[in-house]
């Protein structure tokens, strides 16, 4: 998964790398708010935080699957990424939150830095997020 993972430098300017794991619905937000941006290889922003965006619903089957890739793409990175709970899914299961086979959220496996609520969240809401992430930095 972390291998075929787009990167993508967000502002243009390598202040922020972004990547994507996405896993369900919410990804096709985020490909609506990426579609601008330029695809890069985390070695050619070196010090440039990394966020890596969780979008859809997580099932447990996947667990070990999205923690790998978060900690790979950290590794291919050079750096510890910044992880987004992008949608309700993500972020506490969405819909699916009682179902035995779905995860609560990813913060119960990776510590998550921020989130992005929303079913779906609107592409623009991750923009907000973003530039928080790069403000707080």
């Amino acid at each position: 998964m972390a291998q075929g993972t787009r990167v993508y430098d967000w502002y243009g300017d390598g202040r922020l790398l972004v990547a994507d794991l996405g896993l369900a619905c919410c990804t096709l937000e985020f490909e609506a708010a990426a579609a601008d941006r330029r695809e890069v290889a985390p070695a050619d922003a070196p010090g440039a935080p990394l966020a890596v965006v969780v979008s859809g619903t997580v099932p447990d089957a996947l667990v070990p699957v999205v923690r790998q890739a978060i900690d790979a793409l950290g590794d291919r990175a050079g750096r510890r990424p910044q992880v987004v709970a992008y949608g309700a899914c993500a972020d506490s299961g969405g819909p699916y939150w009682d179902s035995y086979a779905v995860a609560d959220g990813i913060a119960q496996f990776v510590p998550v830095t921020a989130v992005v609520p929303g079913c779906p969240p609107p592409p623009g809401s991750l923009d907000d997020v973003l530039a928080g992430l790069v403000a707080a930095r």
